[in-house]
């Protein structure tokens, strides 16, 4: 059977702001040009040499509803919770929360000066499993494995199975891929995404990738250009082709998962399906039953 691949729908420009205690970020998902994209609720960058932008961290905060993805490129953040948890997510590492009922935690740059860079993601969970349990996946930078192609590109697999290779974070009820794709120019990696699910790549290093709608192998007619600190979200279809079209290398995370299709209501730290929650939520929070 032919595959059906998808193309692009939208680019959506990364918006700077900040968040926590200061920190800058590149915010594309929960903006005013984008609130979500089911069952993503939120994608933050942020990408610093300069310790002023960083340095304040994410002090102490609660989360309810959703589940936090923190993927470090570069440098060392530190977590710390109500729980007795904690731990330092490393260059290369990941840490998978589901904050569920709740949890109140902390997230600290473990360093003063150098680069620091990374990536939040916030996952929707439905409604049956909003007052579940915290718990995390933690992951080292040595437990995502990598494939490395002949034409030099290069995957990390966080979620998700890429090339018969599957990836460590396991249970998640949006059933997500997670990848960082490197490609050197003239690179091109295709990969399966089952149909009906949300799909996006946000390209974060060199000038820009290219979406292949008609497979690796079409010609120019058929790539949509994704620049850089811009998101893509992908129509549907069950595979994507990305190609480096350009003379520098690129770099993006291409991310997918099952819609919830149940209704949002957020507010700040919580997301919940009804206002009547997220009231429920703030009395638990200031009552202390987190």
């Amino acid at each position: 059977m032919a595959r059906e691949w998808r193309g692009v729908t939208r680019l959506v420009e990364a918006q700077p702001t900040s968040d926590g205690a200061g920190v800058s970020l590149n915010r594309t998902i929960a903006t005013d040009a984008l609130s979500h994209l089911d069952p993503f609720l939120l994608l933050d960058e942020f990408n610093s040499e300069n310790p002023d932008d960083y340095i304040a961290g994410f002090p102490d905060h609660p989360h309810r509803g959703f589940e936090t993805v923190t993927y470090m490129i570069e440098g060392r953040m530190r977590h710390a919770d109500n729980a007795g948890g904690g731990g330092v997510v490393r260059s290369g590492g990941v840490q998978w929360m589901t904050a569920g009922r709740g949890i109140i935690h902390s997230e600290m740059p473990e360093q003063e000066d150098g680069k620091m860079q990374g990536f939040q993601l916030w996952v929707n969970l439905p409604a049956k499993l909003k007052m579940s349990a915290p718990r995390y996946q933690g992951l080292d930078p040595d437990e995502v494995p990598e494939v490395t192609h002949e034409d030099g590109a290069v995957i990390r697999i966080i979620a998700g199975e890429h090339d018969g290779v599957r990836g460590p974070v396991a249970d998640i009820v949006a059933e997500p891929l997670y990848l960082d794709v490197a490609l050197p120019p003239g690179a091109a990696v295709t990969q399966e995404i089952p149909a009906g699910h949300t799909g996006f790549a946000y390209v974060f290093e060199g000038e820009a990738l290219s979406v292949v709608e008609g497979g690796p192998d079409a010609g120019n007619g058929s790539a949509a250009p994704v620049p850089y600190r811009t998101l893509a979200i992908l129509g549907d279809g069950d595979a994507v082709a990305l190609r480096n079209d350009t003379g520098k290398p690129a770099r993006a995370l291409l991310i997918a998962g099952k819609p919830i299709g149940e209704p949002i209501v957020r507010y700040g730290p919580f997301v919940m399906n009804t206002r009547e929650e997220i009231l429920q939520a703030f009395a638990d929070f200031n009552e202390g039953r987190f």
